[in-house]
């Protein structure tokens, strides 16, 4: 069983996109995180479940997919990194490069 790391970037925008949608619907946004705290948690016994992201797949990172969420991990020596949470509707490249500088 690999050991679930949480980055502080992924739990800080995890928490933002929760507050965005309790604003509306606050079941909903419970809801949301409790399915991405389950979901997470099989990564554990199921590491490379994950896809190969489309716009990167020639990196080491897998996603998954919790609507509207775009789950981004890696897997390395028994360990799942969570490095960032996306809201499905970004693009991934634009925020790759707005990141870079």
């Amino acid at each position: 069983m690999a050991q679930i790391i949480w980055t502080d970037p992924a739990l800080s925008e995890l928490d933002e996109i929760a507050n965005y949608i309790a604003l509306d619907k606050p079941s909903a946004a419970i809801k949301l995180v409790k399915q991405i705290f389950e979901r997470i948690d099989q990564l554990a016994d199921f590491p490379d479940s994950g896809k190969k992201p489309e716009e990167i797949k020639d990196s080491p990172y897998l996603e998954i997919v919790i609507k509207p969420c775009r789950i981004f991990y890696r897997y390395e020596k028994e360990c799942i990194y969570i490095l960032f949470i996306l809201r499905s509707e970004r693009d991934l490249r634009k925020y790759l490069l707005k990141n870079q500088h």
